[in-house]
């Protein structure tokens, strides 16, 4: 059966693919987590180098807009053309820190960036596109001062959502510290409103009650956003601000502010000194944007060490993962290993059985010698140690294998208990036969009469065949016949004595012979062996046909030829017929249906005479006999008319 595709061969390694399988989907699960909380690890390690990149510019460009909306309120608040050069001046500036912006954002790293990032940068670069539309206007007067204040306003807005994105990536305490810190960021926008209302106020020589309105919003939201985060803030970047408020600086800021706010829409152009409004505000927009910068730079500090921290704590919890996996794979191919060996060795042990314990068994019961099952079908120690279920299949095969050893030994003796069987009534008919052959002979010296003899010619003829036939039980049996030859005997007598044993002797021709003899230990076999060849020719070629003999010196021995003119053997069967000449094993009566042949191979192998079946040129089968060397003896001088009789051994009494 074959093997369908993809399936493991192996025991060993269908349990390695088990433990693998999930080992294989944990390591995937172990790698989607450790990319998954590495990946916002390594962000928030990179996070100080990605505000430098890009919030960095975001923040100047926003600083230079700011500038200039002051510029542009004091512009468009009063009617003094000299404002004009100061706020063109400013936009040179400011394109300058949006052209830095910009190459920032479309020509920096943005593969260190979130999808969120990307997209507030863009809105931001696309909301500052505005700008050059917004100034226009302004020149032109086609809006009040403090539209153009909410209009600037609104193109700095996408500057926080960037400072939002661009720490998006913290979490927990740090999350909370870097959104105070965009809240702060605010701060500094609040106070370049008011700085820009003022110079609006200022030019225009007073505020309107919505005007009015709108910058006590802003100086309120400042103060109210200073007073919610900055104790919010972790203790070194809350330190900064503390400091900032002691000072004179901010005292100087809210003291201004809070004169704002007793002037009144009317006064509150003329509330505050005009430069030293100008340099308080200056002085604390970039102090905000010093403190704010710090506290950020302060919040990504903690962030990379807090990222370093739980970097180092993923790499150990990853390597012991590994380990975990590294080592469920080694249990896993070690207990397939110790399983596989442990089938390899039942399986080693069932090739030994049946390729060399059982035939060595065979061969020595064969050879009649005594075997002890439980010696040669000894247990499997791990079969009896292990309690599992490969030692309970252990157990089985010790059992298995002890009760084939034991069958082959009870077969042995049940066919040594037949064989002998028929070896007494082989011996029993053979003594028989001789005795009624000596009184055939007997009864043809005795009488003259032709049709007696005639006759008694015939009884004894029949008597030679059935003599043939009882020979054939012996050898069956293990045997040996009991006639034995004295001297040589020329290979023409040997031939005319198989003839005259078979039922169609007169369909044999037997052509003359060279004058060779056949050792007298081989002539009873070499007899038996050409009259078994020389009866299956007669038997299996139509009655009206001869079977002719064909002989002569060949490779240093001495060949004989049976050739029939039957229907020939096909090439299965010549091939199976051929076997059991020149391999004669036990004989087996399921297998032997010809005994003959198994006769000859027998016969045939004892003496070392090779006998071949081929296809006859007659168009039956021709039966080669090769007589060797060993076989074939030199002739005493013809000193005797008669020839020598055989003497039967096993007919004395």
């Amino acid at each position: 059966m074959r093997r369908p595709f993809g399936r493991p061969a192996t025991v060993r390694a269908r349990i390695v693919a088990l433990a693998l399988a999930p080992a294989l989907a944990l390591l995937a699960l172990w790698s989607f987590a450790m990319v998954s909380v590495t990946g916002e690890l390594r962000a928030l390690v990179r996070l100080q180098g990605v505000y430098e990149d890009f919030g960095t510019p975001v923040d100047t460009a926003i600083g230079q807009i700011q500038i200039e909306r002051r510029l542009a309120a004091a512009y468009l608040g009063g009617s003094d053309r000299a404002a004009a050069p100061a706020l063109m001046e400013q936009q040179r500036r400011t394109d300058r820190a949006l052209d830095a912006m910009r190459h920032a954002i479309r020509h920096g790293d943005r593969d260190r960036l979130s999808q969120r990032q990307r997209q507030s940068l863009d809105a931001m670069a696309g909301k500052a596109g505005a700008l050059e539309d917004l100034r226009q206007r302004v020149l032109s007067r086609e809006l009040t001062w403090d539209r153009a204040v909410e209009e600037y306003g609104a193109l700095v807005e996408p500057g926080f959502d960037v400072q939002s994105s661009l720490t998006a990536l913290q979490a927990g305490q740090l999350a909370r510290e870097a959104q105070v810190v965009i809240e702060l960021v605010r701060v500094r926008e609040f106070v370049s409103r008011e700085d820009a209302l003022v110079a609006g106020a200022r030019a225009a020589g007073g505020l309107t009650d919505r005007q009015y309105d709108t910058l006590t919003a802003t100086i309120e939201d400042r103060r109210v956003f200073e007073r919610t985060y900055v104790p919010d803030l972790p203790a070194d970047s809350r330190s900064l601000f503390e400091e900032f408020r002691r000072g004179e600086l901010y005292a100087a800021l809210t003291g201004a502010e809070d004169a704002l706010l007793r002037a009144g829409p009317d006064g509150a152009g003329e509330a505050v000194a005009a430069g030293s409004w100008r340099t308080t505000t200056d002085r604390a927009v970039k102090r905000y944007m010093e403190l704010c910068t710090q506290s950020a730079l302060n919040s990504a500090e903690r962030a990379r060490d807090f990222a370093h921290r739980e970097l180092a704590k993923a790499a150990v919890v990853g390597a012991l993962g590994l380990a975990a996996m590294g080592l469920s794979l080694w249990w896993a191919v070690r207990g397939a290993r110790r399983i596989s060996r442990r089938l390899e060795q039942l399986r080693d042990a069932a090739d030994v059985l049946t390729t060399r314990q059982l035939p060595d068994v065979m061969a020595r019961l064969s050879a009649g010698e005594e075997v002890d099952a439980a010696a040669e079908a000894p247990p499997l120690d791990d079969a009896e140690a292990r309690p599992d279920e490969i030692g309970q299949v252990g157990r089985s095969f010790n059992a298995a294998r002890l009760a084939a050893v034991e069958a082959a030994v009870h077969q042995a003796t049940l066919r040594r208990g037949l064989f002998a069987a028929l070896l007494t009534i082989a011996r029993r008919n053979q003594t028989l036969v001789h005795r009624q052959l000596q009184l055939v002979d007997t009864l043809e010296r005795r009488t003259d009469d032709p049709d007696v003899l005639e006759q008694l010619f015939r009884i004894d003829h029949l008597t030679t065949r059935m003599r043939r036939h009882a020979e054939n039980l012996i050898i069956l049996s293990g045997a040996a016949p009991g006639r034995r030859w004295r001297r040589p005997v020329p290979v023409a007598d040997v031939v005319a004595s198989a003839v005259g044993e078979i039922e169609h002797y007169a369909r044999v021709e037997v052509p003359p012979m060279d004058r060779v003899g056949i050792a007298a230990d081989a002539v009873a076999d070499v007899v038996h062996l050409l009259a078994e060849l020389l009866e299956n020719a007669t038997a299996f070629s139509p009655p009206h046909t001869r079977v002719t003999l064909r002989t002569g010196p060949e490779r240093g021995g001495f060949v004989l030829r049976i050739d029939d003119r039957g229907l020939g053997l096909g090439s299965g069967r010549l091939h199976e017929a051929h076997r059991t000449l020149t391999h004669p094993d036990e004989f087996d009566p399921a297998r032997h249906d010809r005994l003959g042949l198994y006769v000859v191979g027998k016969l045939a192998a004892r003496h070392a005479v090779e006998v071949t079946l081929e296809e006859s040129p007659y168009g039956g089968t021709t039966a080669v006999v090769l007589l060797p060397a060993g076989v074939l003896a030199d002739l005493e001088p013809e000193e005797s008319e008669e020839p020598e009789q055989a003497q039967d051994v096993s007919a004395r009494p």
